[in-house]
């Protein structure tokens, strides 16, 4: 996997990351630290990242277990460390698992198997950070 990220110039503090799938993506810091807030800040896709790979696993997971998923979304909710390197210290996972009939022991398993199997960026998240979780079912 590869990726460039550049800086966009002298005015501010703004990023443009290109993946080596040949996506784009922005990036922007806080106005205190001399951003515009025009975009998500780096720590931010960081977050974004690990819930979107957990999401990944749960509708791979729950498919192949022949669950009726309709939609997935997971709310991630963060604290980070007070001084440098301001690693992430506390995420929680909130899953909102939609479907037809769905199996409430096959979408807790799907979760914990994402979490102790198959994210990395959980794995590597879970390095530093104390990780908690809880889902919900919606009938679709």
């Amino acid at each position: 996997m590869e990726c460039t990220v550049r800086w966009t110039g002298l005015s501010g503090m703004s990023f443009v990351a290109e993946t080596g799938s040949g996506h784009a993506v922005v990036m922007d810091g806080a106005p205190e630290g001399g951003g515009r807030n025009l975009a998500p800040r780096p720590m931010e896709m960081v977050l974004l990242g690990t819930g979107g790979c957990s999401a990944y696993d749960v509708v791979v997971i729950l498919r192949k277990s022949g669950q009726d998923i309709r939609g997935c979304e997971v709310q991630l909710k963060s604290e980070r460390a007070e001084t440098d390197p301001k690693v992430f210290t506390r995420v929680h996972f909130h899953f909102v698992v939609r479907g037809r009939g769905l199996k409430p022991n096959l979408v807790e398993r799907a979760i914990k198997l994402s979490h102790d199997k198959y994210c990395s960026a959980s794995a590597m998240i879970g390095k530093t950070a104390e990780m908690t979780l809880d889902w919900e079912i919606v009938e679709d």
